[in-house]
């Protein structure tokens, strides 16, 4: 064996360890509760927003501004803390759209997800379904008593040609914070959480020796961190293990690994935040990512209501 090939082996074995130890118990299996999300609205929201589906994108932000309209009036159905973030890219003017819960002066995490799409495209499932996603997790939180400050924000400008830049509104959000000295305990990411499948070989892995660990079917919600990811990393993955209804996965990995940091918790690690994403695995298991065919009839409306389920009661426990 070429000595180059035994070290690649060496670091893979080492790699898959290590997302054992830091991660254990990797998964979690469904707890029997309560179903809490009402998915006749979630499916309701997915088909509003993804009527913008063909224009839905930075070239048209007029289009954009009527999606972000609809969130926020939907926001404004749940709490009266609802403010826009309006920021001017190459000349046009974008929004992000903010609802707040619990009391405004307490230490902060943020749960967001964008809005606009890549191209010219439905983006049902990337990222509609975060969307719809806030969306009912706003109306789960309406009248729910929290000593943290919950912040809900849709964001656009996550999809190429801005993504990875400073141009992201969700680093436009994530720098308004630091420049506010805002105290924030940490930020999770809504990225694609309607796509699922029961079938063997249906989910993919950046390397395919997970799959012994992971499984093979697409049936299951992932908790994303980073290698080295802080407390409230840490605290929120056990909190959603306490609490998941369908199969829940913690992955973690070094940000050079693919997809670690394909959404706007990018935008937080770069400001030295903590934060994690919660996704279905993304292009890892939906071969229609960034295509025509991410479409709603494919999305699995009931199972992406427990996912918000799960959310939802994880951030109660973290209270």
């Amino acid at each position: 064996m070429k000595k180059w090939l035994l070290y690649v082996l060496l670091f893979l074995a080492g790699l898959l360890t290590y997302f054992i130890v830091i991660n254990y118990p990797v998964a979690a299996d469904p707890k029997a509760l309560p179903v809490l999300t009402d998915t006749s609205l979630v499916a309701s929201d997915l088909r509003a927003i993804v009527g913008h589906y063909h224009k839905r994108n930075y070239v048209h932000p007029e289009v954009l501004d009527s999606v972000s309209a609809y969130i926020r009036q939907h926001f404004q159905q749940q709490t009266r803390q609802v403010t826009e973030q309006p920021f001017v890219v190459e000349g046009r003017e974008y929004r992000n759209v903010n609802a707040s819960f619990g009391p405004l002066d307490a230490p902060r995490i943020i749960i967001g997800a964008h809005y606009d799409v890549c191209g010219k495209q439905e983006g049902a499932d990337d990222n509609a379904s975060g969307v719809a996603g806030i969306l009912a997790l706003a109306r789960l939180l309406k009248g729910t008593v929290l000593t943290n400050r919950i912040d809900l924000v849709a964001y656009t400008l996550e999809e190429p040609p801005f993504f990875g830049t400073d141009k992201m509104g969700s680093f436009i959000h994530a720098k308004s914070l630091k420049d506010e000295k805002a105290v924030v305990r940490g930020m999770i990411s809504v990225e694609m959480i309607g796509y699922f499948s029961d079938s063997v070989g249906s989910q993919e892995y950046p390397v395919g020796l997970l799959s012994s660990i992971y499984g093979d079917k697409a049936d299951y919600i992932t908790v994303v961190k980073k290698l080295g990811g802080g407390a409230f990393a840490k605290a929120f993955k056990e909190a959603y293990f306490n609490n998941n209804t369908l199969p829940a996965k913690a992955f973690a990995a070094p940000t050079f690994v693919g997809g670690i940091d394909l959404s706007d918790h990018r935008s937080y690690w770069r400001l030295g935040y903590d934060a994690v994403m919660l996704t279905n695995t993304a292009f890892y298991r939906n071969h229609q990512y960034h295509l025509a065919g991410d479409t709603v009839d494919r999305l699995d409306i009931r199972r992406m209501g427990l996912v918000v389920d799960g959310l939802y009661r994880a951030i109660v426990q973290m209270q």
